[in-house]
């Protein structure tokens, strides 16, 4: 071996692996620093040090660069220092993100925010619609009290609509409905101050139906919601009686029922489902009622009925006509499907009150009795949920029968 090669294999021993040469020019490592006058190799190690003693020498004395415990300066808890002041660093960061502060260095998670509770247009009963129009009544007529107005507001009470053969259409969609498919029964439309739909006004203004302007007050006192949209049409009762010599035929008997938001759906689902009418007993709540009008978005007039009619006299009237009566009983053996398909190319369905449900005494009267197949967990179903089964059910069976 050359000389060049041993001086070569020489240096490569002695130097060691991953130590620069250059150990001056670089920053001191804390293990080879002389702090506090003990060098690297004289530090006991942190093993050898007594159990529940921090920071001590061998001697009892304290290192004066190992941490000792402070009491100002532990980190802080929630509420020792006023929200938002600056505190040490540690800490915090844990903090700051469980406050919902935004740290890229930590995930930060939020719960839901609350929902808070959307204002939802409450129905006024008929007890305070008639005390508003009682109270009109007693007060002097005056400009903000004239006597056309008083005359809509009676139009709010039963009373009232029965005396005068007028109704109050409400709402948007209520006031457009009735514009367009039922010009020939509309007054005249009122709107609050402001009304923002054009489309609506132009609408109104090409059926020529004279527009006028309330007061916001005026309006509140009109409006059977808490919160009115502005609008009122102003109509004529009216209505169109089914059609009983058809060949093929599905009619509705009400009994008693007295919701008004529950008739409304009854009459949108007799329309979806092309249904010859609806016959409402006596004790049913009268479709001219503005929440039965705005539950049935104004279509309730595309529906032939006929209305306070008594429902004994009306079922005889019926079979004389070719219908099958039905009535819904829990206690039914057969579904609507097992009926043989001739007893239902006319059929008459009935339903009853919310809580009483159907009239025993019509049940007895009825044809057919049937169940709706539904789990035993639950004892019956809303009027209109029910109602809208059997008028899909009956569809499919009219359609089959063609």
């Amino acid at each position: 071996m050359s000389e060049e090669q041993k001086r070569t294999v020489k240096m490569t021993l002695n130097h060691k692996f991953g130590v620069s040469e250059k150990r001056d020019e670089r920053r001191p490592r804390r293990d080879d620093s002389s702090r506090d006058g003990v060098s690297a190799g004289e530090r006991p190690f942190r093993g050898d040090r007594p159990r529940g003693v921090r920071g001590l020498r061998e001697d009892g004395s304290r290192h004066e660069g190992e941490p000792r415990f402070d009491r100002e300066r532990r980190p802080r808890r929630f509420g020792d220092k006023p929200f938002g002041g600056r505190g040490g660093r540690f800490g915090r960061d844990r903090r700051d993100a469980r406050e919902g502060a935004r740290d890229e260095r930590f995930p930060v998670y939020r719960q839901r925010p609350e929902q808070k509770a959307e204002l939802v247009d409450e129905n006024l009963d008929e007890a305070a619609l008639e005390a508003r129009a009682a109270q009109a009544e007693q007060v002097p007529e005056s400009a903000s009290n004239p006597p056309w107005f008083r005359k809509l507001l009676a139009l709010t009470t039963e009373k009232g609509r029965e005396r005068e053969g007028k109704f109050l259409g409400e709402g948007v969609h209520v006031v457009e409905e009735l514009v367009s498919k039922h010009r020939e029964i509309v007054i005249a439309v009122y709107a609050v101050e402001g009304f923002e739909n054009e489309e609506l006004i132009e609408k109104i203004n090409e059926a020529e139906i004279t527009l006028h302007v309330l007061t916001a007050e005026q309006m509140k006192q009109l409006s059977s919601t808490v919160t009115t949209q502005g609008i009122i049409a102003y109509c004529r009762i009216a209505n169109t009686k089914p059609v009983y010599e058809t060949s093929r035929s599905v009619l509705t008997l009400v009994d008693a029922v007295q919701d008004p938001g529950n008739l409304g759906t009854l009459f949108r689902t007799s329309l979806g489902f092309g249904s010859g009418g609806m016959v409402l007993g006596r004790g049913t709540v009268s479709p001219f009622n503005p929440k039965v009008v705005r539950g049935s978005s104004g279509t309730f007039l595309r529906v032939p009925f006929e209305f306070d009619i008594d429902l004994v006299d009306h079922i005889n009237f019926l079979r004389s006509k070719g219908y099958t009566i039905i009535a819904t009983d829990l206690h039914a053996r057969q579904t609507l499907k097992d009926i043989p398909s001739h007893k239902l190319r006319k059929m008459a369905f009935l339903v009853g009150n919310e809580g009483a449900g159907t009239n025993q005494y019509l049940i007895e009267l009825a044809d057919e009795t049937v169940k709706i197949p539904m789990s035993s967990e639950l004892e019956s179903l809303n009027v209109s949920v029910a109602h809208g089964i059997l008028s899909y059910e009956a569809a499919q069976i009219q359609e089959d029968l063609k």
